[in-house]
């Protein structure tokens, strides 16, 4: 099993209030899963993504990542495993300004240590992963926003990671973009790289294989239904001319 969560609680004080961001949470993700975690504002989505992600520690409960206790971690192997073994997406791409499409995908392996001729070489194989090889050099005020995601996609897959974290990755993007990075996810899935997407939208989480609700912290429903049609079939037929 590649996530091993069980019990795993977050709480935070707000105003002499406790929040329980995340209240007993357990789950269990295998390795090539395509998973969803959807909820309100509020739901404690992002926070159980934060754990998941040894972004931060749970107050109670344990957590493994490849059958390696995190908890037993210490500040540096979890900053290690963090740039090693996961790859994040947020909302946004927060892309360097001043750096081509290239050197931004390479960031990470600069902190790795390698050689330049070994980044070069796998950052534009993640480029062309995402279909973006012929965009290289182009720096991100020169890119659309979907293509300025798909760089990010990049840059989270460049290390090879076991496992990527989206947030929110389409908040930001139009429905027919959204559609498209949807579907890199789908093609990346089917590659054989785990995903958790992060999301509020329902489009965006039918696409995943499986699916968790939360509620107050809670996980409140668990299912692997059929995926629905593509969100480009939903697009109505005035938005489409």
């Amino acid at each position: 099993m590649l996530v091993e969560a069980v019990v795993l609680s977050k709480h935070y004080s707000s105003g002499g209030t406790v929040v329980r961001a995340v209240s007993d949470v357990s789950i269990s993700i295998p390795q090539g899963e395509y998973l969803a975690i959807r909820g309100r504002s509020g739901s404690g989505k992002s926070t159980l993504m934060n754990l998941l992600g040894i972004l931060e520690r749970p107050d109670s409960g344990r957590y493994a990542l490849g059958g390696r206790e995190v908890a037993d971690l210490s500040d540096d192997e979890r900053a290690t495993v963090r740039s090693r073994e996961i790859g994040f997406v947020f909302q946004l791409p927060a892309l360097l300004p001043r750096a081509s499409a290239l050197e931004n995908v390479e960031l990470p392996l600069v902190y790795a240590g390698l050689r330049r001729a070994e980044r070069r070489r796998r950052a534009e194989r993640a480029l062309d992963g995402v279909g973006l090889a012929h965009r290289s050099h182009h720096r991100p005020h020169e890119l659309s926003g979907g293509e300025q995601q798909r760089v990010a996609i990049a840059r989270a897959i460049v290390n090879d990671p076991a496992l990527i974290l989206a947030d929110e990755p389409t908040g930001a993007l139009d429905s027919r973009t959204s559609d498209e990075i949807l579907t890199l996810f789908e093609d990346l899935h089917g590659n054989g790289r785990t995903i958790i997407v992060v999301t509020h939208a329902p489009e965006v989480a039918g696409r995943a294989r499986r699916r968790i609700t939360l509620h107050d912290g809670r996980i409140v429903d668990d299912d692997a239904g059929a995926r629905p049609a593509p969100l480009r079939a939903m697009i109505p037929e005035a938005e489409a001319l």
